[in-house]
């Protein structure tokens, strides 16, 4: 696209899911101006709606924000706060993250509510939130949800919830987590980054009486060059 000097055309969303006006707690913005240097370190997670035959359907996701993977999601006929603690739970069983990773989201009350306050804190998450009404404190979330909104080959022939759900596996695990490539983790799918990254501290757990000058990788952007 940047060689031939073409665009996005991004559709704006017409149905609200963010609801902050609930009166619960909220928090500050964590990750402002913060570098993030490894795969779950920081969590990011969103709520969109996607079009379907019959209406329309919400999508809750979390993406590593290091490798863009996204690391756990669900969907629902409504805004119920149960689905976005299904994607949570799925995230958290798939990676047992270490304690001290900052969970990032808005202030919205499925991400606000007592019942997913006490699951992060149990798990020993930081709690991040964005701004109120500020998109770009999300914004790897946000343009996730646009890619996923943009595939209307994929999501507009579900018609059923079971079709939905196998759909929506096929596009985020299959399609977005192993195949679709990003430039800002060297036009490499998620998976195929957070493989290199495996391999490199593997290479340095193995071998680390292994002179530096004699190293093949001495970092994840080495291994990048690499290929």
């Amino acid at each position: 696209m940047g060689k031939y000097g073409l665009q996005a055309h991004i559709r704006k969303a017409f149905v609200r899911t963010t609801d902050s006006a609930h009166g619960l707690p909220v928090y500050p913005n964590l990750i402002a101006g913060m570098t993030v240097t490894d795969i779950n370190q920081v969590w990011a997670s969103d709520i969109t709606y996607v079009r379907i035959a019959t209406g329309f359907v919400y999508v809750a996701i979390i993406l590593d924000l290091f490798s863009r993977r996204i690391v756990g999601w669900a969907i629902s006929k409504s805004l119920d706060r149960r689905f976005t603690l299904e994607a949570l739970k799925m995230a958290i069983e798939q990676r047992n993250p270490q304690a001290g990773i900052i969970h990032h989201s808005d202030q919205g009350v499925q991400y606000a509510c007592q019942e997913y306050v006490e699951l992060l804190t149990a798990s020993q998450f930081l709690i991040s939130m964005s701004r109120s009404g500020n998109p770009y404190d999300n914004a790897f979330a946000e343009s996730f949800m646009k890619t996923l909104k943009r595939r209307r080959s994929i999501c507009g022939s579900m018609k059923a919830s079971l079709t939905l759900r196998s759909v929506s596996r096929i596009f985020l695990e299959d399609v977005y987590n192993r195949k679709r490539v990003h430039s800002g983790i060297k036009y490499l799918s998620p998976v195929q980054f957070e493989a290199i990254l495996a391999d490199e501290k593997r290479r340095k757990t193995t071998r680390p009486d292994q002179p530096k000058n004699l190293r093949k990788v001495s970092n994840v952007r080495g291994a990048l060059q690499i290929l």
